[in-house]
């Protein structure tokens, strides 16, 4: 008998994300209230704008995602990706590109600005994901797709996406795709020597990325000795190892951070899992890290559940980027790996990455709607 459609969303997925979206106004309300004061006379001035330029557009564009056909985004997919470069392009453009803390990676739209690395992201999986499903579906031919045909391609867009970052310096969210976008390639059941072979240049050449530019080296060594140098290059580390660890067990109580006071650089955006920890306790950020694991499960459900490659791939990969990102922000915030810019995903402060985050969402939840029950 064949399986039948669900013609139902995954309503645990969607409650998870959406209570990821709710801690995020919360410990953002928190943080930002004082500094909303101080710098536009309003206490919620933060907040707002995060739910104005951040959740209303990314809602709007999840739901579009949630009901335009399948089909039609695969088709679409080179378009989104083609988009996302020429974002990336622009953002080299004097006038256009904004450069800030040392790094161009915004674009200046007027009314506001936008980080086009996270379109990117959800862009570049939904192409990826199209193009493999395409390019190595078992039913096409009778030999399994040779090197040139995936492996080489795959390596030429991959390269070219790698080159635009590391020129912006963003090589955590370089790290972060190519590891989502390895995930997808290895679930499309390419050979397994492809994706040792790229595991292997990709490990080398982060640690050449590593080594051989000094801010980056120095937070290694900082990662491996939190004292060395408190007042400068360890300065952010100890004062969110400080966080962390100030919060106990139970917390401090929303809203009661001493280190969102001037201490902790970034606490709305990077550092933000520290000052929840903070204020939350040892409590907070087990149900925080759960949400994750919630969401990853519920995504590979999805994942496992679909009826065409396309969607099995696509989902996979969504939910890897999301919890392989929060793990980067998390593990920043408490030692594991070395300080990043990258933002917890649907809890830091910024538009563009919410927006880009509940696109995947929408087109997750369109994925368990014409899944199998």
């Amino acid at each position: 008998m064949a399986a039948q459609k669900s013609n139902h969303i995954d309503y645990i997925f969607l409650i998870s994300v959406l209570s990821l979206l709710a801690v995020g106004l919360l410990i953002l309300s928190s943080i930002s209230s004082v500094i909303s004061q101080k710098e536009f006379g309003n206490s919620t001035h933060y907040l707002f704008r995060q739910i104005i330029r951040g959740i209303i557009p990314g809602l709007a564009l999840g739901i579009l995602a949630f009901k335009l056909n399948l089909s039609a985004i695969k088709r679409w997919s080179l378009l989104f990706v083609i988009l996302g470069l020429v974002m990336m392009f622009l953002v080299l453009v004097p006038g256009l590109g904004i450069k800030a803390g040392g790094a161009s990676r915004w674009l200046n739209i007027g009314f506001s600005s936008l980080q086009p690395s996270e379109f990117l992201k959800i862009f570049f999986f939904i192409y990826i994901s199209a193009w493999l499903a395409k390019n190595t579906e078992p039913e096409s031919s009778k030999k399994r797709p040779n090197w040139r045909k995936i492996f080489l391609p795959f390596i030429i867009i991959v390269g070219i996406i790698g080159l635009l970052l590391i020129i912006q310096s963003d090589l955590s969210t370089l790290i972060v795709i190519l590891a989502t976008a390895g995930i997808i390639y290895f679930c499309a059941q390419t050979p397994l020597w492809h994706s040792l072979l790229m595991l292997f240049f990709g490990v080398a050449g982060a640690c050449c990325l590593i080594r051989y530019v000094p801010y980056r080296y120095n937070r290694v060594l900082v990662l491996l000795d939190p004292l060395r140098d408190p007042m400068g290059l360890g300065y952010q580390i100890r004062q969110v190892l400080i966080a962390v660890g100030s919060g106990g067990i139970w917390g401090l109580g929303i809203a009661k951070s001493q280190q969102k006071f001037g201490f902790v650089p970034q606490p709305m955006g990077d550092s933000v899992f520290a000052i929840f920890a903070e204020e939350t306790g040892f409590v907070g950020a087990v149900i925080l890290v759960s949400l994750f694991v919630f969401v990853l499960w519920r995504g590979l459900r999805i994942a496992k559940k679909s009826q065409d490659r396309f969607s099995r791939l696509f989902a996979t990969g969504f939910v890897s980027w999301i919890c392989l990102q929060a793990f980067v922000a998390i593990g920043a915030m408490i030692g594991l790996i070395p300080l990043t810019g990258i933002p917890l995903p649907f809890i830091s402060q910024g538009g563009t990455h919410i927006v880009a985050e509940l696109i995947g969402v929408g087109i997750l939840l369109n994925i368990s709607k014409h899944s199998q029950k």
